[in-house]
């Protein structure tokens, strides 16, 4: 059932990604990504929609807006005090700290996420491609991917940082 499915909505998914990624500023492949994990969500929890056709256009619009809305509210770092021309140790113990912290809490995230984010956090300034092919996977799954890691560690240092 799963596999008819899934055979029935590649074209339908294929081109509303498509037609959807431009706007909200995201790759296709990374909107067909999502859309297909919610998708699995969907299907374990309770099974197929009753209107996949509509189902699929519908978390196809949903995962842009949510591409869009994050890409609106995410601003990259200017960079980190320590990272300034002038180091005074404490900013340096700081700093390390910080990059230690961080490594801890990667080294604790499920599945491949340890390994992605190492490869990401990596100072040899990997690509894509280098990163999707020392981890075995397709180098658009890597943008999904990374967001649902970045989720977890998200969540896996909240309660650490409002504790300090």
């Amino acid at each position: 059932m799963t596999h008819d499915l899934v055979t029935t909505l590649r074209p339908l998914l294929t081109a509303e990604a498509s037609a959807e990624a431009h706007a909200s500023g995201a790759e296709p492949g990374d909107l067909e990504q999502a859309v297909w994990l919610r998708l699995l969500e969907r299907l374990e929890a309770d099974g197929p929609p009753h209107d996949p056709h509509r189902w699929l256009r519908s978390a196809v619009r949903i995962e842009a807006r949510r591409t869009r809305r994050t890409t609106r509210i995410e601003r990259p770092y200017a960079g980190e005090p320590a990272d300034a021309a002038e180091r005074e140790p404490e900013q340096l113990a700081l700093a390390a700290a910080r990059r230690r912290a961080l490594r801890e809490a990667v080294r604790r995230l499920p599945g491949r996420c340890p390994r992605l984010l190492e490869a990401l956090l990596s100072p040899q300034d990997l690509t894509y491609r280098e990163i999707a092919g020392e981890l075995g996977i397709s180098q658009g799954s890597l943008g999904p991917e990374r967001s649902r890691c970045l989720g977890c560690l998200r969540r896996l240092l909240t309660p650490e940082v409002a504790a300090r």
